[in-house]
């Protein structure tokens, strides 16, 4: 059974630091690019960073460009997202989703594959 299961979300005080990973189970990462999104509430699910099945592409949204970093470790099947300075906006749900293509993408609808999600707050 395909499986993305992502862990690392938490609770944070705004300027401070974490790390999502998301592994993959059932498939191997090393042909898809991999994307993490995020779904604060009552807002739509919006693309944060993808990353190139080789790493050697990467886009990120505007609003997390110089805080967060993608990254990914093919022998270890998993891809990482280091999210420093981080702001109550950044609160939410974060998801990272799979897709079998050699673009980096950033809509949701190219992506085929999604875990279940990790929470992430961002608060005093």
């Amino acid at each position: 059974q395909l499986q993305l299961v992502e862990s690392g979300g938490g609770l944070v005080q705004p300027g401070g630091s974490l790390r999502l990973s998301c592994a993959a189970f059932g498939f191997t990462l090393d042909y898809y690019t991999i994307a993490w999104f995020r779904q604060a509430p009552g807002k739509e699910r919006e693309g944060v960073s993808c990353i190139s099945s080789s790493g050697g592409n990467t886009n990120y949204a505007d609003s997390v460009k110089g805080r967060f970093t993608i990254s990914r470790d093919n022998a270890k099947n998993t891809v990482y997202l280091q999210m420093n300075s981080l702001r109550p906006e950044d609160t939410g749900i974060y998801y990272c989703a799979a897709a079998g293509t050699y673009y980096i993408p950033m809509q949701a609808r190219d992506y085929g594959y999604w875990g279940q999600g990790t929470q992430v707050t961002v608060s005093s």
